[in-house]
């Protein structure tokens, strides 16, 4: 929505933007510049089951989901298989040809430690016997509809495997690590790593994730997926390492197990994409350094990373 915004106005698109959400005056509170934005209007409604808002429509972008794991399994899996049928079926009525569903890498399943960057041709997949794989289940159906309506309805559907990222906005207090490091870091406080630090991630920085996702609404090919991400990898040890040193040098390191000797990268747990695909088609890449990317997310935090 910033993003629009500021293209908006520096572009003079004449655009206008309408978002939908369960409680419009909650998330506006928090974002009082987006309320003030005449081209920004807001849609109240479930995903699930939104009223249709009256007008044309040239593009959908379906990004209402969760992946937070205080959800129920069964309530997971109905918002994100519901939500898409409902907003595929709102792309069809209101006449949109172009329609963007950010999906994740978790449809892959678990990534072979053997395999360092995981591609899009992979035919992984979550264990269905584990509730807990009802987040990457229900994306990978969604991405089956979005397939299903490019082919019977015409529709321009195109696929984001999202992967891991940092910036502004990410939680500080979920599941992502990276976040909860630079807590840590920007309290002066300890960062824990919960683990022994060897599983191995990829984070790509905010501003470069939304040129990624503009694009291929834009330019993307209908019903292919690309991975959305960097394909820098780094072990959460590393990681832990890299914010004390860009955000607080004097932090200590606490590991909930104790590391092991040694490299453990070969049986590390992983979850890298390869970005060929995006890279080749549409010249995109990871512009903004992990270093750099902390360095912002630690200034928009109001803490003056190190000298």
């Amino acid at each position: 929505m910033e993003t629009f915004g500021r293209a908006n106005e520096a572009l003079q698109l004449n655009a206008k933007m309408v978002v939908l959400s369960r409680a419009p005056d909650v998330f506006l509170q928090k974002a009082h510049h987006l309320a003030k934005n005449p081209a920004v209007s807001f849609w109240k409604g479930d995903v699930r089951d939104f009223a249709f808002p009256e007008g044309e429509f040239s593009h959908v972008i379906h990004a209402g989901t969760t992946s937070s794991h205080p959800v129920p399994p069964l309530e997971m899996l109905d918002t994100i298989i519901q939500g898409t049928r409902r907003t595929l079926d709102f792309a069809v009525a209101c006449g949109a040809k172009k329609f963007l569903l950010t999906s994740s890498g978790a449809v892959y399943g678990k990534q072979p430690a053997q395999l360092s960057h995981v591609p899009e041709e992979y035919c992984g997949g979550p264990d269905t016997q584990n509730p807990d794989s009802a987040y990457g289940e229900g994306k990978r159906v969604a991405e089956l509809l979005c397939s299903i309506y490019t082919k019977e309805h015409g529709l321009e559907a195109k696929i984001a495997r999202c992967f891991a990222f940092v910036g502004p906005l990410l939680p500080v207090d979920a599941h992502f690590a990276v976040g909860n490091f630079i807590r840590d870091a920007v309290e002066k406080t300890a960062i824990c790593v919960k683990g022994d630090g060897s599983p191995v991630r990829s984070y790509l920085y905010a501003a470069d994730l939304t040129v990624w996702l503009w694009t291929l609404l834009f330019k993307g090919s209908p019903g292919c997926a690309y991975n959305v991400g960097s394909d820098k990898e780094v072990s959460l040890s590393s990681l832990a390492r890299t914010v004390t040193e860009v955000l607080c040098p004097k932090s200590e390191i606490i590991y909930g197990v104790q590391p092991a000797s040694g490299n453990p990268s070969s049986s590390a747990n992983r979850y890298v994409p390869s970005t060929n695909c995006a890279k080749t088609a549409h010249q995109l890449d990871a512009w903004i350094s992990l270093e750099e990317g902390l360095t912002r997310t630690g200034k928009w935090m109001g803490h003056a990373p190190a000298v």
